[in-house]
């Protein structure tokens, strides 16, 4: 991308974040914006590890958790001393980074020394040996009920307070805008290629004269200081930390989402961050079903697109530049309507199985869907589901098999372009 391109791309960002909160005013919107952003902090900071430095970590929850607690139990002292105020708050999110970057320094000498499947196992084991620890120091973690104090306190910073939640987004959003930054100027240090090289050939590195253990320590550590701030950010939008937030599913959320958007490319977390916070967020406010829609939605990515939605931006990239795709485009809108019936067919028969199962409620087993209501008890709705559902996948099928030839046309050609 050309340097004016890409400054006019940011500045359109930025003028989409800044005009975000006044478009969607409502509680939820803005709560589900200031989740995202958290969460694409986050996921970039696991990036750093799976994407750039070639480490599957199962317990990166631990920074993000420490890095909340630590946050917290300054916002408490402050709190009660008055010390700060609205200034504390806005540097809050630097202190779970640091704490953070402590925990990665002192946990990553005994999980960096080894990469693969072994580093992934003992990040599982220490993950799991912090959260289990969490319930053992109350004073620390709180217990059960986790650590809880108020955002506002303290006289305020130009007159915020950040009591209203649009001020807690524009927080969020600025932390956010610095620390990806943070993060992409790392990948262009010496440090940030040399994690690359240790993901790809660590014995060359070491053969050159680098220390692998030391490149994967560093990287470790950095990448807990980000996601402290995220944990940081997190303590400030709720306003409580429980020790839920240093557990497994955690970490199995911020995995899936670099591994949905892509870690192959840098805004692939983003683009995982804020898909993956809607479909927990949003969607689960729509059907109880929402697991297995999005566990479908993960076995789908790995087995047609393993490189996440990044990818598949990607592969449309060099097509697009050569003005190519306007020859795959009819395709995929004569697939757009299979598509739709086939998941429409789906939907029907996973919503009439909870509801025959009792995955909503005991007993109720019907609900309304535009207007109309649909009975999971009578034989008409699920004649219906099944016939959408069987229609459009064998519509599909025939559809698709056009789609991949188009596809296979299209990608001769823009390697010839290429060649060229």
């Amino acid at each position: 991308m050309k340097p004016g391109t890409s400054l006019i791309a940011a500045a359109l960002a930025l003028i989409c974040l800044l005009a975000l909160p006044y478009v969607f005013t409502q509680g939820f919107a803005l709560s589900l914006l200031c989740q995202m952003g958290i969460a694409t902090i986050f996921a970039l900071s696991y990036n750093m590890l799976l994407g750039q430095t070639g480490l599957l970590s199962f317990g990166h929850a631990v920074y993000f958790g420490l890095g909340a607690f630590c946050a917290m139990h300054v916002l408490r002292w402050a709190g009660g001393t008055g010390i700060g105020g609205a200034w504390a708050v806005v540097l809050l999110p630097l202190i779970g980074g640091l704490g953070g970057l402590l925990a990665g320094l002192i946990l990553g000498v005994v999980t960096t020394r080894r990469a693969g499947t072994i580093f992934a196992m003992i990040s599982l084991g220490v993950g799991e040996m912090v959260a289990s620890i969490a319930p053992m120091f109350p004073a620390l973690f709180g217990g059960e009920a986790g650590l809880s104090a108020n955002r506002v306190f303290g006289a305020p910073l130009f007159g915020i307070t950040f009591g209203p939640q649009r001020q807690v987004y524009f927080l969020i959003v600025a932390w956010a805008l610095v620390a990806a930054w943070g993060m992409r100027a790392l990948t262009r240090t010496p440090l940030g290629r040399m994690a690359n090289a240790v993901r790809d050939n660590p014995e060359r590195a070491q053969f050159v004269g680098y220390n692998p253990q030391m490149v994967r320590l560093l990287m470790l550590a950095l990448s807990g200081f980000f996601a402290g701030i995220a944990g940081g950010l997190s303590a400030i939008n709720y306003e409580i930390v429980t020790g839920e937030t240093l557990g497994a599913n955690t970490s199995a959320l911020v995995l899936l989402m670099a591994f949905i958007g892509g870690v192959g490319q840098f805004y692939g977390p983003i683009i995982g961050a804020v898909l993956v916070t809607f479909l927990q967020t949003a969607l689960s406010q729509y059907t109880h079903a929402w697991l297995f829609y999005f566990g479908l939605f993960f076995l789908f990515m790995v087995l047609n697109a393993p490189g996440g939605i990044a990818s598949l931006i990607q592969l449309h990239r060099d097509p697009w530049r050569q003005g190519l795709l306007r020859w795959i485009w009819p395709q995929y809108a004569l697939a757009a309507l299979p598509v739709a019936l086939t998941l429409a067919g789906l939907i029907g028969v996973v919503e009439l199985i909870y509801r025959i199962a009792g995955g909503v409620e005991a007993g109720e087993t019907s609900w309304k869907l535009f207007g109309q209501a649909i009975d999971a008890t009578r034989w008409q709705p699920w004649a219906l589901a099944l016939l959408l559902l069987a229609a459009g996948g064998a519509w599909l099928e025939k559809t698709w098999s056009g789609v991949a030839w188009q596809w296979q046309m299209v990608l001769l050609a823009t390697a010839r372009g290429n060649d060229r």
